[in-house]
């Protein structure tokens, strides 16, 4: 059985400070670290100088959209989960979503329990099922 010395830590991308600091409110009481970037270049340096878990995109930002974040951040790291968080969950969006690999797509406004699961569901495929050890709940 495995065990964790750190809490999951969740990157956290949306060029709305109002936004990414919502997100923050709903993962960090559940037990996740957050860990936030402003840009997906930011996100992108992120992930090549710390560990992460489990990443959280909005959909339309600058330069870089979460979709084209999602498939820089899996040359880096192939088997991060991200999950894209958008306010246009269209099936067009949905299918370029799940082409460049990305877990779910969940829509705005953000249900804090929708998050949590999908979050929890995502980590659990990718590094299967927490132990008691555990601090997220």
């Amino acid at each position: 059985m495995r065990t964790r010395e750190r809490p999951y830590s969740v990157l956290i991308t949306d060029d709305d400070v109002g936004h990414r600091e919502a997100l923050r409110d709903i993962v960090e009481p559940a037990g996740f670290r957050p860990v936030l970037a402003a840009s997906g270049e930011e996100a992108l340096d992120i992930v090549r100088e710390q560990p992460v878990d489990l990443a959280l995109f909005d959909m339309h930002m600058p330069r870089l959209t979460g979709l084209e974040a999602v498939q820089l951040v899996h040359q880096i790291n192939a088997l991060l989960p991200c999950i894209l968080v958008t306010a246009d969950a269209s099936e067009d969006l949905m299918r370029r979503a799940f082409s460049v690999r990305a877990y779910s797509v969940i829509p705005k406004p953000v249900s804090p329990q929708m998050l949590l699961y999908t979050m929890m569901r995502a980590i659990m495929k990718a590094y299967g099922p927490p132990n008691d050890d555990d601090e997220v709940t």
